[in-house]
């Protein structure tokens, strides 16, 4: 499986791409950062957010998109910027037609460390580790991004076919 993982920001975007398979360990395929210039106007830098990731799902092909939830900050500023630009990664998935996800910053920890609670220096370290990097991937952003494909590919199926399962439950099949 081929997933896309994407740590929103309207600033810096990180972007990783990574295969694997449940259980096995992931290979990493590219990271990216997409910047755009806090001084151009919000709908220049969403189109520009848009394009770059539009032409990273065609180029990388994934099976999927894993994007980080958006998550209550105290700068509200901020949280607006980070939630567009989750918005626009979510509409880059879908338009192509792939299945995307999304994961708490609790969650991504949780498939990669072991600890829901661990720090950027601890994320980073699994994350080069997992992939068998020389380099830890710079700058931070890339390595959530990576971070959020390997959850994906790690859970994300077995999350999407749990819920597959109950929603034919729901409908009153078993298949």
């Amino acid at each position: 499986m081929r997933v896309l993982g994407v740590d929103p920001g309207l600033t810096r975007c990180g972007v990783g791409v990574v295969e694997g398979v449940p259980g096995r360990p992931c290979t990493l395929v590219a990271y990216y950062v997409v910047y755009t210039d806090p001084g151009d106007d919000l709908p220049l830098r969403l189109l520009h957010l848009d394009r770059s990731l539009t032409e990273l799902v065609a180029e990388h092909r994934p099976d999927a998109v894993a994007v980080e939830r958006v998550f209550s900050q105290h700068n509200v500023r901020t949280v607006m910027g980070t939630a567009q630009a989750s918005g626009v990664a979510v509409l880059a998935g879908a338009r192509a037609g792939l299945p995307v996800q999304t994961y708490t910053p609790s969650e991504v920890k949780a498939a990669v460390t072991g600890s829901g609670q661990a720090d950027k220096k601890q994320m980073t370290a699994m994350v080069t580790r997992l992939l068998r990097l020389a380099e830890p991937p710079k700058p931070a952003d890339a390595a959530d991004a990576l971070a959020l494909a390997i959850c994906h590919v790690w859970r994300g199926g077995t999350r999407s076919r749990l819920a597959a399962a109950a929603d034919r439950v729901r409908r009153g099949g078993t298949r």
